[in-house]
């Protein structure tokens, strides 16, 4: 009997941190996934995940915060199909790569905003928010002359503060719904596997222009997705122009 409670003991010690982690976890993704928000969805603010499309296109964004060894190679594939994407660009990013800023500009490629320092936008006051956003728009906007529409949040990570202050800066907030995962120096085939079984009409598709393996993957997926029909569009002409909704699953609807 002493050897089943002694046993039954350390039993409950081992379960205690780890139904601890596994409830950290399951509050992680309640708070985080779009189509959990349920009934409150009309209380809470979202991001733009994806596009109710009456036609097959897609956008291809790429997030530059860190490196910069295959910038080039991905505008080289891009032009080689004659496809446009978005890069979201981290302010930092644009002082250490002018020339990488004026090369995607002049590429015909759309700029976003990633933030100036890349920090966890849901910590900051709305004038910290504005004032990320307004540091990096106006590098990007010094080197391109172009004016910066779009922000997508660092670390994929926001609450109503940061989506309001974006929506009255008359900023679209984006997010992404295919994740390739390629930050995690995926082998090429699984990068590709997972955009390909995932994608559908509408889609915002994840990459970064520092992956280890995206440079490789690149050019099947962007042939898969032109067999399969669809246009290759930057955000800002996948997104509905007029009046629109955001459902509770953070897909852009016509109102």
């Amino acid at each position: 009997m002493n050897n089943f409670k002694s046993m039954l003991t350390r039993h409950r010690r081992l379960l205690g941190p780890i139904a601890l982690a596994l409830a950290v976890a399951a509050i992680f993704w309640v708070v985080n996934s779009p189509s959990i928000v349920g009934v409150s969805a009309s209380a809470r603010q979202l991001p733009i995940y994806s596009v109710q499309r009456d036609n097959k296109a897609v956008s291809l964004t790429f997030d530059a915060a860190w490196g910069n060894e295959y910038t080039q190679t991905l505008i080289d594939t891009l032009n080689k199909y004659g496809v446009k994407a978005t890069f979201f660009l981290v302010g930092q990013w644009v002082d250490k790569y002018p020339e990488s800023v004026k090369a995607l500009a002049d590429a015909g490629m759309e700029i976003g905003n990633h933030s100036d320092t890349h920090p966890h936008m849901a910590k900051l006051s709305a004038k910290q928010i504005i004032d990320e956003v307004s540091l990096c728009s106006g590098k990007i906007e010094n080197i391109t002359g172009q004016e910066v529409k779009l922000f997508r949040c660092p670390y994929g990570e926001y609450d109503d503060e940061v989506i309001e202050t974006l929506r009255n800066m008359g900023i679209y907030p984006i997010q992404w719904d295919v994740d390739s995962l390629d930050w995690k120096d995926l082998p090429a085939s699984e990068i590709t596997q997972r955009i390909t079984s995932r994608v559908t009409d509408g889609s915002i598709i994840l990459f970064h222009n520092a992956g280890l393996n995206t440079p490789e993957a690149l050019p099947g997926i962007i042939e898969y997705l032109l067999s399969e029909g669809y246009a290759i569009v930057p955000v800002s002409e996948l997104l509905l122009q007029g009046e629109y909704d955001v459902d509770n699953t953070g897909r852009m609807c016509p109102a």
